[in-house]
């Protein structure tokens, strides 16, 4: 009987979606990895990198939290092809966990066609947390890793005291980040469903 085997646009649609969103997904994680390959390798003195940005992103779009980590991972292991080591694999663990965790932040951030006021929050408080972090973290273990400062509660704080221009400017670089990044995916998931549902009508 015809009628038994032609699709409906609703049926078509459902068959189409998944691979829509795998191919939406894809380009993203492209993008998303080539803005933090390029961010990085940009490095102005003001450590303004778009990192944080890139990793609550990831974490924020992408399910599954392998696909999301797999961003920031691949993104510092490109640039670091380029860009000088760590001096050590403690020190280049420290500096991975640091960029990579923000994934976990984006998980408040909630992208379906639009950011609400709790996403953005999130967004902020997430991208002001990842400097925070990355800065406590990494100096901390610089100091326990290397001989330049005493390891004692003075030299822990001289080494605070010496990163402090690079911090400077980090959480507003974050934040600009962040909030460009998250506005941009945005607009184009809005645009993507807008325009599917008129095909679809």
């Amino acid at each position: 009987m015809k009628h038994a085997t032609t699709m409906t646009a609703d049926q078509e649609a459902a068959e189409t979606e998944p691979a829509h969103r795998f191919t939406t997904q894809a380009c993203l994680w492209i993008v998303l990895v080539a803005l933090g390959v390029c961010g990085r390798l940009w490095q102005p003195g003001w450590n303004v990198t778009p990192m944080a940005g890139v990793a609550i992103a990831a974490g924020a779009v992408f399910p599954n939290a392998v696909v999301a980590a797999s961003v920031p991972l691949v993104a510092l292991a490109v640039g670091n092809l380029v860009l000088p080591g760590y001096g050590s694999l403690a020190m280049a663990a420290v500096v991975y966990a640091a960029t990579v965790w923000p994934i976990l932040l984006g998980r408040f951030v909630a992208i379906n066609g639009g950011l609400k006021s709790v996403g953005w929050i999130a967004a902020a408080g997430g991208a002001l947390a990842s400097s925070l972090v990355f800065f406590v973290t990494t100096n901390l273990a610089y100091w326990w890793l290397s001989s330049e400062y005493p390891h004692t509660a003075a030299g822990l704080a001289q080494c605070y005291v010496a990163a402090l221009p690079f911090y400077r400017w980090m959480p507003v670089g974050d934040l600009a980040w962040t909030a460009v990044i998250l506005a941009s995916i945005s607009a184009v998931t809005a645009a993507l469903r807008a325009s599917r549902a008129t095909v679809a009508a």
